[in-house]
């Protein structure tokens, strides 16, 4: 039997940017017979996600366990419960970067449903900020390609800001946290902006940012949601409940076919998707 298969055909280097042609689709012949202690899948859906900058690649299954109630899901429920510690009733503010990404829109709502009073997203275009507040229920949304993002935080967030849900890393970053208030808390979830250059992670901040920090009692550890396996069974039964009750909304950016697999992930990468970016594999997805 003869099947197709997305390869990485070359690296982007230390300080290169993704680009489709990073990836090549190729023919492979499976044989026809499974042997004992063999399985055979048929892939339906295939996600891209930041991570894949580093050494992986792929994961399939039905959309939504890409998504909402599948990994990015676990890591927003459980970045925000284990290190956003929110009090509810306790008048607080939460800012998301990258918040019309796969982890973002799930980890603003998130933020509103265990008791934050006021959520705030930054994004990269007025389409992603009107979705933000009219959609997903966010209270405010500033594009940070256009006006001062520091004034604007400033107005949206008199109160100061309680808890950072960072996927973004970079300047963006820089202007939350001197904005967060004494014994505040940050989900270091993701750091996209600076994947692609050869910095450590988590990268360090600026000296003026880690004085703040410091001086402010920020917390600012990495977030790996694997170390929370244990966690798994009941932040999927929450995340689902939260879905059929209407109370979380999924969105979806889908591209066809497998030999879109690299422009998929290259749009993933300069924000060209708007929720999970997922790829169909062409064929009956009813199963």
């Amino acid at each position: 039997m003869i099947v197709q298969r997305v390869v990485l055909n070359s690296r982007p280097g230390k300080n290169g940017h993704s680009v489709a042609e990073n990836f090549r689709v190729e023919e492979v012949n499976l044989p026809d017979c499974v042997n004992e202690g063999q399985v055979q899948v048929r892939t339906l859906y295939l996600c891209v996600d930041p991570y894949m900058r580093y050494p992986q690649l792929v994961n399939g299954h039905l959309s939504y366990f890409l998504g909402a109630t599948g990994m990015p899901g676990l890591t927003s429920l459980i970045g925000v419960q284990e290190k956003g510690h929110i009090t509810a009733g306790s008048n607080q503010t939460t800012a998301v970067s990258g918040a019309a990404g796969a982890c973002g829109c799930l980890a603003g709502q998130t933020g509103h449903l265990l008791g934050c009073s006021r959520v705030v997203g930054i994004c990269g275009t007025p389409e992603k900020c009107l979705f933000l507040t009219s959609e997903l229920g966010f209270d405010a949304a500033i594009n940070y390609k256009e006006g001062n993002v520091a004034e604007q935080l400033h107005k949206l967030c008199p109160a100061g800001v309680d808890v950072y849900f960072d996927n973004v890393g970079g300047d963006i970053s820089d202007t939350v946290i001197s904005q967060m208030n004494q014994n505040s808390h940050i989900i270091l979830c993701g750091q996209i902006s600076q994947y692609n250059k050869d910095v450590p992670y988590a990268p360090p901040l600026p000296p003026a940012i880690e004085a703040i920090q410091k001086e402010r009692n920020i917390t600012r550890e990495r977030f790996l949601v694997l170390n929370y396996k244990d966690k798994f069974e009941s932040g999927i039964l929450q995340l689902s409940q939260w879905f059929k009750e209407g109370k979380l909304k999924i969105k979806e950016t889908m591209i066809n076919g497998l030999e879109n697999m690299g422009a998929a992930f290259q749009s993933m990468m300069t924000g060209g998707n708007i929720g999970k970016q997922i790829v169909c594999i062409l064929g009956d997805t009813s199963l």
